[in-house]
């Protein structure tokens, strides 16, 4: 996936009237987050909230002009026609809330979206967030504060509770962002490295990753990315070492997508950061206490 993510641009919700499209849509846009329109087939000319609904993201296009997101909260066997019907109108970035996407459907959006030049945040990511401006996905702004830390998670559920700490530590942030869970996923981290460290308003980069997550480790992508300070957090330290098992398809499809081998456990994930001497945080208040340090 190219890195080039902008963050700016109205957006539109796909699968809108989806228990959780329709609970989100509305978070986002009382944010202040531009959701010009939503999307659901038979649901055209409805609204939620002050939302309008369409049938087709093309006559969402027609109506309001340019889209630069759509967020998806379609069911995991309509997310990759859904996700098409987006790439296909003219959207170049999509957020896929939806988890458990079939694996093969995954790698055929990958490539479609890699042709098209089309981002991809997931799938199962609770999307992205700049604290006082926007967010997009199923994020709980609440947890949030305007700072200077940037949060980039491969993880399942631990970003909205790490934000929290970090704030009631009166550190900030300027933006956090969840790749999401699965062995297949669109963007990684180092898709995201070159924004962070471009960007003024982030002094300090926390990897956030868990025990067992079938993914390359996060260090593997640090050496040409070192200009600014990095702490980890890596959840699941004590936990038993022994990988799960997966689905035979699973298995296959992660192989076309990872550069590198799978680095699955906490422990080899602490040793690549240590190896590279990146601070790794044991418990969420140690991480405040690392990010103090950096920022003295």
């Amino acid at each position: 996936m190219t890195s080039s993510w902008s963050l700016t641009g109205n957006a539109i919700v796909q699968g809108i009237a989806e228990p959780a499209g329709t609970y989100w849509a509305a978070q986002m846009h009382a944010y202040g987050t531009p959701i010009v329109a939503g999307v659901h087939a038979g649901h055209g000319g409805d609204c939620v909230g002050e939302i309008p609904v369409f049938d087709l993201v093309e006559q969402v296009l027609q109506v309001v002009g340019g889209v630069t997101t759509s967020i998806l909260f379609t069911h995991p066997y309509a997310t990759l026609d859904a996700a098409l019907e987006a790439i296909a109108a003219g959207v170049r970035q999509l957020i896929l809330a939806t988890r458990d996407l079939p694996p093969l459907d995954m790698l055929r959006l990958r490539e479609q979206a890699q042709a098209a030049e089309v981002r991809v945040l997931g799938p199962g990511s609770a999307g992205l967030i700049v604290p006082g401006k926007f967010l997009w996905g199923a994020i709980a702004a609440d947890c949030y504060d305007c700072g200077n830390i940037a949060l980039l998670s491969r993880s399942d559920g631990l970003l909205d509770e790490l934000a929290a700490e970090l704030t009631r530590a009166g550190l900030g942030q300027s933006l956090a962002v969840e790749l999401g869970i699965g062995a297949t996923l669109g963007s990684q981290v180092d898709d995201w490295l070159p924004l962070l460290v471009a960007d003024p308003n982030t002094e300090v980069i926390v990897l956030v990753e868990q025990h067992l997550t079938d993914t390359r480790a996060a260090a593997a992508a640090l050496p040409q990315y070192s200009p600014k300070p990095i702490v980890a957090y890596v959840a699941g330290q004590q936990l038993p070492t022994a990988p799960p098992t997966q689905e035979a398809a699973t298995q296959i499809v992660s192989q076309f997508v990872t550069s590198t081998p799978h680095t699955s456990t906490a422990a080899e994930k602490l040793a690549a950061y240590k190896k590279l001497g990146v601070p790794v945080a044991r418990y969420p208040a140690q991480l405040a206490e690392l990010l103090h340090q950096r920022l003295k």
